[in-house]
This record gives C-alpha cells, sequence and structure tokens, in this order.
C-alpha cells in the first residue's frame, strides 16, 4: 500500500490534538546534539575580536554554535507545538544531566599509569558544578521562555509574522540564557574581570540574536518544509503552558 501525500497546505490544529509526526524524533535528536556539543567545546572559552578602532571585545566561544539549539527550539515549537517542545527541552535537560555525571565520574577516575593527559582532560572536561548548574539553569529558564514566547506570539498574530516571532523569543529567551550563565558560572574568578564578563554577556546576547535574524530565511526554509511533509500547522490554543511536565 502506498502512503498518501500529506496535503498541500497544513491543516490548522490545536496542540492537543492526536497526529503522527514522521519528522519530530530526527528534529528532537538534533535539537540534543547540538546542545551538548556546545556545552562540551565552547562553553568555558572566552575569546576576543578586535574592532575597528582597536579594541578587543570578548565573546564566549560557544555562541557561534550554541544559538543553532534554540533555532531548532523556535521550529519545534512553531511546528510542533509547545508541549512537544516542553517534551524535548527536558530531554535535552536530562542529556545534561548525564553529561555532567559522565564527565564527573570520567575524569575522578584514576588515569593509566604514564598516561600524559590526565591535567589536560581535567581542564578541558572538569568543569566545576558551579559551571554545570549554571548552564542547565540558565537552558531551562532560556529555552522554555523561547518556547513559551515564540508561542503566545503565534496565537496573537494569528500565524502570521514568522521572523516577527522567531527573533522576538529569542531576545528573550537568549537573553535570560546569557544574563544567567555567565554570572552564575563565572563572577568572582580568576581570568573573569566583572568589565570582561560584562562584554561577553552583551555580545553573547547579540550574537545570538543577530545568529537568529542572519538565519530567519532558512528558518522559514525548515518551517514550512515540515509543515507540508507533516501536513499541520499547530496552534496552542487551550495549551497548559506549565514547564514542570513533560506529557504532551
Amino acid at each position: 500500500m502506498t502512503e498518501s501525500p500529506p496535503p498541500a497546505h497544513p491543516v490548522h490544529v490545536r496542540a492537543a490534538s492526536v497526529h503522527q509526526f514522521r519528522y519530530y524524533d530526527l528534529v528532537m535528536a538534533a535539537f540534543v546534539a547540538i546542545l551538548l556539543l556546545s556545552n562540551i567545546i565552547g562553553a568555558s572559552k572566552p575569546s576576543y575580536v578586535t574592532l575597528p578602532w582597536g579594541t578587543e571585545w570578548a565573546f564566549g566561544a560557544g555562541v557561534l554554535f550554541f544559538p543553532i539549539s534554540y533555532i531548532i527550539g523556535d521550529v519545534l515549537t512553531e511546528v510542533y507545538g509547545y508541549a512537544r517542545a516542553r517534551r524535548v527541552i527536558w530531554t535535552g535537560f536530562a542529556a545534561l544531566v548525564f553529561m555532567a555525571f559522565m564527565a564527573w565520574v570520567v575524569v575522578a577516575l584514576p588515569p593509566a599509569r604514564d598516561w600524559p593527559g590526565q591535567a589536560a582532560y581535567e581542564f578541558v572536561f572538569g568543569n566545576s558544578w558551579r559551571i554545570v548548574i549554571a548552564s542547565m539553569t540558565a537552558f531551562w529558564v532560556g529555552e522554555f521562555a523561547n518556547s513559551y514566547v515564540l508561542a503566545r506570539m503565534k496565537l496573537w498574530t494569528e500565524g502570521r509574522h514568522l521572523w516577527m516571532r522567531t527573533i522576538g523569543s529569542t531576545i528573550v529567551g537568549q537573553g535570560l540564557d546569557s544574563l544567567i550563565f555567565y554570572p552564575l558560572a563565572f563572577y568572582g574568578l580568576a581570568g573573569w574581570p566583572p568589565e570582561q564578563l560584562y562584554q561577553v554577556v552583551l555580545s553573547q546576547w547579540f550574537i545570538k540574536t543577530a545568529w537568529e535574524a542572519a538565519l530567519t530565511p532558512v528558518t522559514y526554509l525548515v518551517v514550512g518544509t515540515l509543515k507540508r511533509r507533516e501536513g499541520v500547522d499547530v496552534f496552542d490554543e487551550g495549551t497548559d503552558f506549565t514547564p514542570f511536565r513533560a506529557k504532551v
């Protein structure tokens, strides 16, 4: 039996409607993978760019890739609704918890005799629990704020002006993420003077929002493609917006 093609125009459905999605699990996997990789590789390294007048402006290296998780979060909320995006956010949070636990166990294990990499391994993967807690708190608050604002704006705009919803939700979500993570993780530590911390927070917020704006055409393409292939356009009418549950 051949599968019938999806409708040419997505059907407006409520978030609570039962529907079999074909790509939801793949989008979830992409979200979790980018979330973990951006936290492992780039979260704790400060870098800088030299401005035209010679001033060095600091930013967190992870900002180059971490915003992609927010873009995927926008896609999840826009296509599948807040409740299913909430389930993905909790999945990502659980993955972060396991990653932190695994890093702690592996770093704590005694190295084989004459292995020269322990110090470097501890430096890269031995994040303090302060950084771990800051990362998880910032992720949880920022992602839920991003998803909530986008879902509410979709109702207010009746599904119009996707660019306004994605950028607006990113301003709120990424702003909270940056404002929570860097001060909570690094304030008062050597190598992180207050003026550098201030620069990193502002640059994180600006760069993340600029990434969202720059990739708006890609977001439109992905959202439009998924809506056509899934055959739905989910609106969060009657959705319970509490973040403290994972059930759809």
